[in-house]
């Protein structure tokens, strides 16, 4: 193993540590490792199996970015992104580097994010859990041995999930704290076992970084057609940005984090992470035969102690049950992790007042409109006392990943769609024929959005007859073969049209509420592209 020991230490970066430190360790080690120290079980089929405590999501209101020199005018400081001050990031980091020291034991990660050599950064990654380790060496891209003799990180990651923060003393929150540093290249999480909180910090880092390069950083899926057609899916969870990517007929790029190059559409991933709650083998075929795999890491699924057979339907330790897995665990993967650039952006939406067509098309204008919204709805329902569906907004179908002002990604977007004339979609995988509350509403049918989806993709859409939507301005489909035409105008879907003009004017005021605070950084066509009242 002593080709996985990179010549630049822990000691080169002031990291200085009596620890045994495993460098560089592959999943099969890894997975001995977590065994045998107590951090999980292996279940009957393969897969390790974790808890993460009390924390099985990310802690946003823990996060923090140091205001200095180089972020002051860079970041877009606010509710997302919180300033943390030099002077407490230092007290942290000191006292990060003192706990470092006192461990008995380490597991350090030498790996890429980014899949494409010329835009990827080099990242370190320090754990005290061995099955942390395994995670981000799971999602990050995994360098060739060779290449590990000489790797020098361009960022740090240290992950002590065992740390107990000072909020006095270090200008955050809680107990749990994640600080992001991009002067000094450092991130220190602590506080949390939540593994995803590693793999969206290098999202951040990257989200950061690549605007400054002309490359637009995405949160959403690609895949790639029989016919070299790059198609890219953004949307917020609970949309189908990874049911509807993961198509048999077409290759998949990743499921949730990529770049749009001069070249090429990458993923920024070697890995993915997906929700296993109520994963079914008939509903996602591919995601499912991974729970069945050795080297599958499962966060929070219900196992058998006697059997070791897992129950993914099971709820009792979190509703977030994830997996993480490499790419190469579905079947139809890009070996390269990469594709061509797109010829086509879907923006899917769940939109719960059944106010939204099923599919629209979108000038450029309207796709950054629509992209600097980031729009779904929340099911009422879900909560006591809630009887309405809930418009959430989030900018750039990411907001907590985007340390720039959110022009920033949407003008690239804009460019980059004009520059390779690229087909704009908005597609909407919620209700039809009322709001998601009412009884006997159902969601839009599977079958007539992967039509309508296909159609898209292959062409046949453009040649379509359309109408304006009177509400939102865009062009929308009066027929489409094998397509319910009434699931085309959502207005003639509803029994009660008057109940319809109310619900469509109070969701285009919702729209117009949140665009306010990007009208003045966009272009009058953007602000043209907003949606009136019919």
């Amino acid at each position: 193993m002593a080709e996985r020991v990179p010549t630049f230490t822990l000691a080169d970066q002031g990291l200085h540590t009596n620890a045994a430190v495993h460098w560089n360790l592959l999943t099969g080690p890894l997975v001995e490792q977590a065994v045998q120290r107590g951090e999980g079980m292996l279940a009957a089929e393969g897969p390790l199996v974790v808890a993460t405590g009390k924390h099985t999501g990310r802690s946003a209101k823990d996060k923090f970015i140091v205001q200095d020199a180089e972020t002051q005018d860079t970041v877009w400081w606010g509710k997302t992104n919180v300033p943390m001050t030099p002077a407490h990031f230092a007290a942290l980091k000191e006292d990060f580097f003192a706990e470092v020291a006192k461990r008995d034991t380490l597991f350090v990660a030498d790996l890429y994010g980014g899949s494409q050599p010329e835009h990827r950064v080099r990242v370190r990654v320090v754990n005290e859990y061995a099955w942390h380790n395994l995670f981000i060496r799971t999602l990050l891209v995994r360098p060739e041995a060779a290449d590990l003799k000489g790797f020098v990180p361009e960022y740090t990651i240290i992950d002590l999930p065992n740390f107990r923060a000072n909020p006095e003393r270090h200008g955050c929150r809680s107990e749990t704290v994640i600080a992001v540093n991009f002067s000094e290249k450092l991130i220190l999480i602590g506080g949390t076992a939540y593994a995803g909180e590693m793999k969206k910090s290098v999202f951040g880092i990257l989200n950061y970084l690549l605007p400054t390069k002309g490359v637009m950083p995405m949160h959403c899926s690609a895949n790639i057609g029989a016919n070299g057609d790059t198609a890219i899916f953004f949307g917020l969870s609970g949309t189908g940005k990874t049911t509807l990517s993961a198509d048999a007929s077409r290759t998949l790029i990743g499921d949730d984090e990529h770049g749009w190059s001069d070249t090429a559409v990458f993923n920024f991933e070697g890995g993915c992470y997906a929700k296993m709650i109520r994963l079914s083998a008939e509903a996602e075929p591919e995601i499912f035969a991974t729970t069945k795999r050795f080297g599958t890491v499962l966060e929070n699924v219900v196992i058998d102690p006697v059997t070791r057979q897992l129950d993914l339907d099971d709820n009792s330790l979190a509703e977030n049950s994830r997996g993480s897995y490499p790419i190469d665990f579905i079947p139809n993967a890009s070996a390269e992790n990469m594709g061509p650039v797109p010829k086509n952006i879907i923006m899917l939406t769940a939109d719960a007042y059944g106010v939204l067509p099923p599919i629209a098309k979108l000038t450029p204008d309207q796709a950054m409109y629509h992209f600097l919204s980031g729009y779904t709805a929340r099911v009422a329902g879900t909560e006591i006392g809630v009887t309405e569906p809930e418009a959430t907004f989030s900018t750039c179908f990411g907001a907590p990943f985007m340390p720039r002002h959110p022009s920033v990604y949407g003008n690239l977007l804009k460019e980059r769609i004009a520059k390779g004339n690229v087909k704009c979609w908005l597609v909407n995988t919620g209700w039809t024929g009322g709001k998601a509350t009412m009884p006997g509403i159902s969601r839009m049918p599977i079958k007539a959005t992967r039509a309508l989806l296909n159609a898209a993709l292959d062409g046949s859409l453009n040649n379509a007859e359309f109408r304006k939507d009177p509400n939102f301005g865009f062009d929308v489909p009066v027929s489409v073969p094998g397509v319910d035409s009434k699931l085309l105008d959502p207005r003639d879907a509803w029994a009660d049209k008057d109940q319809y003009d109310q619900t469509a004017r109070t969701l285009v005021q919702q729209f117009i509420d949140n665009f306010a605070q990007f009208a003045e950084h966009v272009d009058e066509g953007v602000r043209q592209a907003a949606p009136k009242a019919a």
